[in-house]
């Protein structure tokens, strides 16, 4: 997952209506890395987006709808899966970017907040599996590239070797606490670029 550690540094067109979701959406990651998903408040948000709180209410209902859009609005401006020409690179530069995001003070904090609301929020769950799954799905793209060059066997399932990439980096970060920098990253890619061609994920 590669991601400006940002939300949106320009206003897409559309006027006053673009101009107020940013605004929102903005105050929200705010918000989620000051306080948590528990601690995110529409008024909270609403205040600090310099929109009255009727707008924000109105239009995102909840706290749930306000991370379900923040959460889309973060995949829609993530970066294309690589295409590098090889699939050792290809995943390396995966790895690379899932270890830029989760570091990152305040998209890492961001993804760290829903994570941790996910366990207990099926609202906030369910806006975290639409992101990692629009993730997963774009860097898979790479992999059937690979497929198609032949460098992994037919039929290799390509969401489950992304998976198998970041998966070690997020075990560290959420349930071990060890460090995670850019040598376990390459580790983490190239083990999966092993399996892959070994045909561990072969459907």
């Amino acid at each position: 997952m590669e991601q400006d550690s940002r939300l949106a540094g320009t206003v897409r067109p559309g006027g006053r209506t673009a101009r107020v979701r940013t605004a929102v959406l903005e105050a929200t990651q705010d918000e989620l890395v000051l306080h948590g998903f528990h601690g995110l408040s529409m008024d909270a948000v609403a205040a600090r987006a310099g929109v009255g709180k009727t707008t924000v209410y109105r239009r995102w209902n909840g706290t749930a709808g306000l991370v379900t859009d923040l959460m889309t609005e973060l995949a829609e401006q993530s970066a294309a899966h690589a295409d590098t020409g090889a699939i050792e690179t290809d995943l390396r530069a995966n790895a690379l970017s899932v270890l830029a995001a989760i570091t990152d003070e305040r998209l890492g904090a961001t993804l760290q907040a829903v994570i941790a609301a996910a366990t207990c929020d099926k609202e906030a769950a369910a806006a975290l599996s639409a992101f990692y799954g629009r993730r997963v799905r774009e860097w898979a793209k790479a992999v059937d590239l690979a497929v198609g060059r032949g460098e992994l066997p037919a039929g290799t399932d390509g969401e489950e070797v992304v998976r198998s990439v970041s998966a070690p980096l997020y075990y560290r970060l959420l349930v071990t606490k060890e460090p995670v920098d850019e040598a376990v990253a390459e580790r983490a890619a190239g083990r999966a670029v092993a399996a892959a061609r070994a045909g561990a994920f072969v459907r």
